[in-house]
């Protein structure tokens, strides 16, 4: 039997006519409650004085974003970074100078071999470390934009207090542009042991992996602190206050990075316990565990079992107060320092050395020395 194929062509379109005429199976209502699945809300009622702190909140946030950038860097194959081992790693950082100057922690371009920074504006530039410092964990960043650029200005964190409320800014998991919402919750020690005594500012304020070097902001706008490091599941943040940060910046600026003072002891809290073996009768003072050989405190004969009570005329009642005044105290600066060995009252005088990196210093089994 023979098909013209106009004949073919007719029966096709005729069937899919018949397909077409068919038609879509009529829409099926899915089951539900009358009236609807949900209510929508009517317009809201907000207490006043909460609408006017909503807003100013609101405001101040959007404020802010300006000054806050990303900072992306690449490293060498298999450099550790903070969300693992890879080449590149992302943190956070904030304007501090229209020139282009930026700070970050010193941990997030650490190892660097090129540096990014994305603007708030989206644009991308190439930024120069300038300076870093891994004990405190500060960096001082440069790009050129070829304009003036937005800054977040740095406040007093002298006068901060605890309860007051603060913004943490920043590109956590590489999210951009996150504000989150907390209290300051305790100025005092940071996690790291190696920080040099200072008091660091504590918050709830979520700081999270890439939220590092970010800016700890108060209800004034001001940045009162820079994120820098969080427990693992992000519920207790620090950052380096900005009165610190303010007296290291010109030094990393000048110099690339900073000489922290150094007595080469290693010390311990004198506690009820072992005031005994330093000869106490009550707690005082700061204990010498170990003067390292050929450190400034051995060479002003500091010995094992002393007790150091005063430093340039200021008392010392912890390891920390000990390790906040001779790390900021410049180095090769001489300075009387007034013990007690076996009871008795001594004064010697010790010329601070230089903080040493990590393969100049003694080693030993127990805790790091200061």
């Amino acid at each position: 039997m023979t098909v013209t194929t106009r004949g073919w062509l007719g029966g096709l379109f005729l069937g899919l006519g018949l397909i077409g005429a068919a038609g879509p199976l009529p829409a099926q209502s899915p089951p539900g409650p009358a009236g609807g699945l949900w209510q929508d809300a009517e317009p809201a009622r907000v207490d006043p004085e909460l609408s006017r702190l909503n807003a100013a909140l609101a405001g101040l946030a959007e404020r802010l974003r300006p000054g806050l950038v990303q900072v992306r860097v690449r490293r060498a194959e298999g450099t550790p970074t903070e969300e693992g081992r890879g080449r590149s790693a992302l943190g956070s950082g904030f304007l501090i100078h229209p020139d282009g100057y930026l700070v970050t922690n010193a941990h997030v371009v650490e190892d660097a071999l090129t540096v990014q920074v994305r603007l708030a504006s989206g644009r991308r530039l190439p930024g120069t470390v300038l300076g870093r410092d891994a004990r405190v964990d500060l960096a001082l960043v440069k790009v050129d934009a070829g304009e003036r650029l937005a800054v977040l200005p740095l406040g007093d964190s002298e006068g901060l207090r605890v309860g007051e409320l603060v913004f943490a800014l920043g590109h956590p998991f590489g999210l951009e542009q996150t504000v989150s919402l907390g209290i300051v919750s305790r100025k005092g020690a940071p996690l790291l042991v190696a920080a040099p005594g200072f008091d660091f500012i504590q918050t709830d304020a979520a700081v999270n992996p890439g939220n590092s070097g970010g800016p700890l902001v108060n209800v004034a706008g001001q940045v009162i602190g820079v994120n820098t490091m969080a427990a693992r599941n992000g519920s207790i943040g620090f950052a380096i206050p900005s009165n610190l940060v303010k007296s290291l910046l010109p030094r990393l600026l000048e110099k690339g990075k900073i000489d922290w003072g150094w007595l080469g002891v290693g010390i311990e809290e004198i506690t009820e316990e072992n005031a005994k073996e330093y000869g106490l009768d009550t707690p005082r003072g700061v204990g010498i565990e170990r003067a390292f050989e050929g450190q400034p405190a051995a060479h002003a004969g500091i010995q094992a079992k002393d007790v150091i009570v005063a430093v340039d005329g200021t008392a010392i009642a912890s390891p920390r107060d000990l390790q906040r005044i001779i790390a900021a105290t410049p180095v090769g600066t001489t300075l009387p320092v007034a013990l007690l060995r076996e009871g008795q009252p001594r004064e010697v005088s010790i010329t601070v050395g230089r903080f040493p990196e990590d393969d100049e210093r003694p080693r030993r089994s127990t805790p790091v020395p200061r």
